[in-house]
């Protein structure tokens, strides 16, 4: 697929969004981007769209090719092509096809990840030799790290390039670039390759949640069973940040315990990069049928001697099976008995449970949490303390669900049922029954437990909601201040 005017427009705007101060130097990029000439073409004048990279090597080093026709030492670089995809794949052919280094020689460096460094406006003079007239290179600069500790040898593109150095930062040659590092430097840009990845190895009593990748084109690996997870964005505070949201965006409603770093792996993306990817192990003991699956084909557990049967993502068999050995299952109780769509009579539709806490203080004012922002549920928004059953009753799942998320502690006699709410959101995605229970007496005081699911706790006046209040659980306390046991949301929009 070649490079489209979009993708160029959302890369410069990406770009300017942290240097909005550039906007009017790079007023003529906008301009050629907003005309109907095509923006990557070299005979599209006066100016068009050109690609370059500054390869950075553990040394803080930055490669630099003698350029035969200017006679300039230059970062490689060049025109795109037709057949590149996007215009950091521009950048990183141009730097093999110059340098003789591999694509997996190179990786994506954290600070800027797959967005250009610099946008550098040039002047080219004319060459009559070539029919060009004096015009301008609209050059989108990537950063790379070079992967191997030791130099791989270079093999010089001979009609183009007359040699090469490796330059510190301060002696970079294009200011604009010199001044852009020399900045990066400070946080961290440092030529040492890191995980820009991150994935979930998830498991349960011996099985393993694998993901079944979507057969597109500019897929990574596409038709194989692989692990949830995807790659770091510059808003990411972190790897675990990262996995939480990929998890959010890719399986809604799977939330995990126990997330933690386990092994460092090495991929191939896409366009051949070596990439880094840091893999977290996580324990989780729901039936993937009830995920909202929004990327990929199937969700679903195996077992490691199930593995040589499917096809997986390179080396993920080995990890699995290193993962395997290293955790035993032998003394650990058996998953539960999971419930298959034939035991239920025909035409049932399974439903998932939830329990959902009625609490109110001494002054008649119920406990409401906000939810993460980040929250794969309802970020940012007030909500009762809630969970979804297990394989347990729903009264031991509320008092389970209290102690863990507020540390309040409840005695099962001293618990109602006051209200229950039949909801569904869409015609693809299962019905929910929520019980709302309020708990007569409690002990403790509702401290935020799990800071990644809600960041407050709060008594509110049920006639003084705030706004923002999930929509049926603003309904539900509606319904219990009114004496009704049941009401529904959503079975109109079927």
């Amino acid at each position: 697929m070649p490079l489209t005017r979009s993708h160029i427009h959302k890369t410069a705007e990406a770009y300017l969004a942290p240097h909005p101060h550039e906007r009017d130097s790079l007023a003529g990029l906008m301009s050629l981007l907003d005309g109907d000439d095509d923006p990557a073409d070299r005979a599209t004048l006066p100016g068009h769209v050109t690609c370059s990279a500054a390869v950075i090597d553990r040394e803080q080093r930055v490669l630099h090719i003698g350029h035969k026709v200017t006679g300039l030492l230059l970062t490689p670089g060049g025109h795109p092509e037709g057949n590149d995809r996007t215009l950091l794949a521009a950048a990183l052919r141009e730097v093999c096809e110059e340098t003789g280094l591999r694509p997996g020689d190179l990786c994506l460096s954290p600070q800027f990840l797959g967005a250009p460094i610099d946008i550098d406006v040039h002047d080219i003079d004319a060459s009559p030799a070539r029919g060009e007239e004096a015009h301008q290179h609209f050059d989108f600069r990537f950063v790379f790290y070079l992967v191997p500790e030791q130099h791989p040898r270079l093999v010089l593109q001979d009609e183009e390039v007359s040699g090469a150095r490796w330059l510190d930062f301060a002696e970079v040659r294009s200011s604009t670039l010199r001044a852009k590092l020399l900045e990066a430097r400070y946080r961290g840009l440092d030529g040492r390759p890191e995980p820009v990845n991150a994935s979930a190895l998830i498991h349960n009593h011996g099985r393993y949640l694998l993901h079944l990748r979507d057969q597109r084109e500019g897929i990574w690996a596409p038709g194989t069973f692989a692990l949830l997870g995807g790659g770091r964005t510059r808003d990411d505070a972190s790897l675990e940040a990262t996995l939480r949201r990929e998890l959010a965006e890719e399986a809604p409603g799977l939330e995990v315990d126990g997330l933690a770093p386990y092994a460092l792996e090495e991929a191939t993306s896409v366009d051949g990069l070596a990439v880094p990817i840091q893999v977290f192990q996580a324990r989780w003991s729901g039936d993937p049928e009830t995920v909202d699956l929004q990327e990929g084909v199937l969700l679903w557990w195996f077992t490691p001697d199930m593995l040589e049967r499917l096809h997986l993502s390179p080396g993920l068999g080995d990890l699995i099976r290193r993962h395997a050995a290293e955790h035993p299952p032998a003394d650990s109780p058996p998953p539960p008995p999971r419930l298959l769509r034939d035991e239920a009579p025909k035409g049932t539709e399974l439903h998932i449970i939830g329990v959902h806490l009625y609490l109110e203080d001494a002054h008649g004012r119920i406990l409401l949490g906000l939810r993460h922002p980040d929250s794969a549920y309802a970020g940012n928004t007030w909500h009762f303390l809630a969970g979804h059953c297990e394989r347990e009753d729903a009264v031991s799942c509320l008092i389970r669900e209290a102690e863990e998320e507020a540390g309040l502690i409840i005695e099962p006699d001293d618990v109602e049922l006051v209200h229950l709410i039949h909801l569904v959101d869409s015609p693809s995605t299962r019905p929910r029954i929520g019980l709302v229970f309020r708990a007569r007496t409690w002990s403790g005081t509702p401290d935020v437990r799990e800071p990644d699911r809600c960041v407050e706790w709060r008594f509110w006046n049920p006639k003084d909601l705030p706004t923002d209040v999930v929509p049926y659980t603003r309904q539900a306390i509606e319904g219990v201040l009114a004496g009704r046991l049941y009401s529904q949301r959503g079975w109109d929009r079927r």
